[in-house]
């Protein structure tokens, strides 16, 4: 009797849910669905797992030119299901959260950015790293050959 209760009850409440339309994300739950996997929560990454941290990195690379193409093309952007408008939102959600005053993304940078070609990420990292150690900046470590 308890599992034909719990369908009716479903049953009932199911087309509520549907009514309400498509659930909109916003870029902190874009970014819990898509980054913390990875990143985590509080952004540290995992240095054993090859993910680099976000503080004290993620606003240095986003103010090179080399650097902002670089985070278009990482793994969990490539592979994000996300609009370039969306993408653009949870960087700018990242920036704010872990890179104060770094210069956010514009949908059109984005979409601009993710049709230029990056052949490998890993060696291209190398040379966001070589440019700002350059400049005497340090950034997460990154441990892929």
């Amino acid at each position: 009797m308890k599992r034909i209760l719990s369908l009716a009850c479903l049953a009932a409440i199911l087309p509520l849910g549907l009514m309400a339309g498509p659930v909109e994300h916003t870029p902190y739950v874009n970014y819990v669905l898509r980054c913390t996997g990875c990143h985590g929560m509080n952004g540290e990454g995992s240095v054993e797992g090859g993910i680099p941290a976000f503080p004290d990195s993620v606003g240095y690379i986003a103010e090179s030119e080399m650097g902002r193409r670089y985070m278009m093309h990482v793994p969990g952007v490539v592979s994000a299901s996300l609009s370039n408008k969306e993408i653009a939102e949870v960087m700018n959600y990242i920036l704010d959260t872990w890179a104060e005053g770094a210069p956010h993304y514009t949908e059109a940078e984005v979409t601009q950015l993710r049709a230029e070609e990056v052949t490998d990420v890993v060696a291209y990292r190398r040379q966001v790293v070589a440019e700002l150690a350059a400049k005497g900046i340090v950034i997460a470590d990154y441990p892929w050959p």
